[in-house]
C-alpha cells in the first residue's frame, strides 16, 4: 500500500505537486493503472514473467505443463525451495544474507531420520523436534549476528560448514531409510476424499471456495480501507476486473488439482505460511520494524526500533522454515541423504531476488518470494520436459537472475533520477 506524498517537478522550478489525480489529457483510471503499475513494477513484471513462461512451455509441451499430474508435481518438487524463499526474503529485507539455509535443512533432514528410523521415535514428536533444533540453529547464528555484530554472511557461511560436516556425522555417510508414512505423506501425501462422488475432488473445490471468499473479502477491505484514508484506489471497473482476474485464476488451479489427486498436504502447509508470514510482514509491528531496519538501520534504531531484537527473530524464523524446508526434502526422497540440501541456499536467494528483493535491502514481500520460486520451479520443469540438459538449464537460470536484478537496479535509477 503506498501513502500519498508530495513530489516536487523534475526541472526544480515548479512548485510541489500531489500525485493524487491524472494528468492532463489523460483519463482517470488510464492515469492510475500506469501509476499503479509504476509503483508496482517488480512484483507485476514477474507475474507477467510468469504467466508468459507458463503460456511457452504448455503451447511447447504440446499441452502437459499444466497436466493435472504435473501440477502437483510442481507443486512439491518445489515445495522446500518455496518455504526456504519466504524466509530468505525476510532475511533479505531485513538487509542480511543465509548462506547455511541449504545445509541445516540436511541436518535436520538427517537429525529427523535418526530419530526416527534408529530410535523408532513417533514421527510427529520427531517433527517437533526437528523444528525445534532449527529454531535453536537460527538463535545460535542470530546472536553472533545481532548481539555480537558479526556479519550475516561470515556467520552463516561458518553455518554453512558446520551444519554440512554434522550431517555427515549424524548419517555416517550413509543414507537412512525409510521412514513411517505418516511422515512421508508431509510431501508426497494429498489431503483425502470426502462426500459423495462427482468427478472432482470434493474437498479441493471447497478449499477453492474458501480461499476466493477469503480473497474477495481482502480486496474489498483493502479498498475500503484505502478509500476511508482518502488514497487512491483503482476505479471501481478496473477493480472488479482484477477480481475477476483473480477468481478465474483461482478456479483454474483449484479445478486443474481437483481433477487429479486434490490438494498436496505440502500445498496446504505453504499456503499457511504465506498467510501468515504475509500477515505478519504487512500488519504486524515486528514486520513493519523488519522493513525499516531493511531501508534506514540508522533511523530505524533513532526511531526506537530494537535492531538487535527484531534480526535475532528474523534468524530464529529462517531457521524454522530451514528445518520444515528440510523434513519436507527428506519426506519426498523417503530418505535423511548426505547430498541433501546442496544449492538450496542459492535457489532461495535467487527465489527472492526475482521475486522482488533488493541487495539494499527493505523492499520485497513474502508472495513476492514464492512468485519468484514458482518462475524458477516452472522453468526447471518445463525444460525437463522438452528435453533441455541440466547444463542449459543453469544457464537460463543464471541468465534470468541477472535480468531480475538488473532491472531492480536500472528502476532505481530510473526513479532517482
Amino acid at each position: 500500500m503506498t501513502t500519498p506524498t508530495q513530489t516536487r517537478d523534475r526541472s526544480g522550478d515548479g512548485p510541489e505537486r500531489s500525485p493524487k489525480g491524472p494528468e492532463p489529457g489523460k483519463s482517470s483510471a488510464g492515469a492510475l493503472l500506469l501509476e499503479t503499475v509504476r509503483n508496482n513494477m517488480r512484483q507485476y513484471g514477474m507475474l507477467v514473467a510468469l504467466a508468459l513462461i507458463v503460456v511457452l512451455f504448455q503451447v511447447w509441451t504440446d499441452g502437459a505443463l499444466l497436466l493435472p499430474n504435473n501440477v502437483s508435481n510442481i507443486v512439491q518438487q518445489n515445495s522446500y525451495i518455496l518455504i526456504l524463499a519466504m524466509g530468505m526474503m525476510m532475511v533479505i529485507i531485513a538487509g542480511h544474507i543465509d548462506l547455511s539455509v541449504g545445509s541445516l535443512a540436511a541436518f535436520v533432514g538427517a537429525a529427523a531420520a535418526v530419530m526416527m528410523v534408529k530410535h523408532d521415535m513417533p514421527w510427529l514428536l520427531a517433527l517437533v523436534l526437528s523444528l525445534l533444533i532449527g529454531a535453536a540453529a537460527g538463535a545460535w547464528q542470530g546472536f553472533w549476528i545481532a548481539y555480537v555484530g558479526i556479519p550475516s554472511f561470515i556467520v552463516t557461511l561458518a553455518g554453512m560448514l558446520l551444519f554440512r560436516g554434522g550431517t555427515q556425522i549424524l548419517l555416517e555417510g550413509q543414507s537412512i531409510a525409510p521412514f513411517p508414512r505418516g511422515f512421508q505423506e508431509i510431501a508426497q501425501g494429498f489431503i483425502p476424499e470426502m462426500g459423495p462422488y462427482t468427478q472432482y475432488h470434493n474437498p479441493t473445490l471447497l478449499i477453492g471456495l474458501v480461499v476466493i471468499v477469503f480473497v474477495l473479502f481482502q480486496e474489498w477491505r483493502d479498498r475500503r480501507r484505502q478509500l476511508a484514508y482518502e488514497l487512491e484506489v483503482l476505479p471501481f471497473n478496473l477493480w472488479l476486473l482484477k477480481c475477476a482476474a483473480i477468481v478465474a485464476a483461482v478456479v483454474a488451479f483449484t479445478l486443474t488439482l481437483a481433477s487429479y489427486h486434490g490438494v498436496p498436504v505440502v500445498l496446504l502447509i505453504m499456503c499457511v505460511l504465506l498467510i501468515g508470514l504475509g500477515f505478519v510482514m504487512r500488519n504486524a509491528v515486528v514486520g513493519r520494524h523488519v522493513y525499516a531496519l531493511g531501508g534506514n538501520k540508522a533511523a530505524a534504531k533513532l526511531s526506537g526500533v530494537k535492531d538487535k531484537r527484531v534480526t535475532f527473530l528474523v534468524f530464529v524464523n529462517m531457521g524454522v522454515l530451514a528445518a520444515l524446508a528440510g523434513c519436507v526434502y527428506a519426506a519426498r526422497l523417503n530418505a535423511g541423504t548426505p547430498q541433501a540440501g546442496i544449492n538450496f541456499e542459492l535457489e532461495a536467494i535467487a527465489a527472492a531476488f526475482i521475486g522482488g528483493a533488493s541487495m539494499s535491502g527493505g523492499v520485497g514481500t513474502v508472495l513476492g518470494a514464492v512468485i519468484g520460486g514458482l518462475v524458477l520451479g516452472v522453468l526447471n520443469n518445463g525444460m525437463s520436459l522438452v528435453g533441455i540438459g541440466t547444463d542449459y538449464q543453469q544457464v537460463i537460470k543464471g541468465l534470468v537472475l541477472l535480468a531480475a536484478v538488473g532491472f531492480d537496479v536500472w528502476n532505481k535509477r530510473k526513479v532517482g533520477s
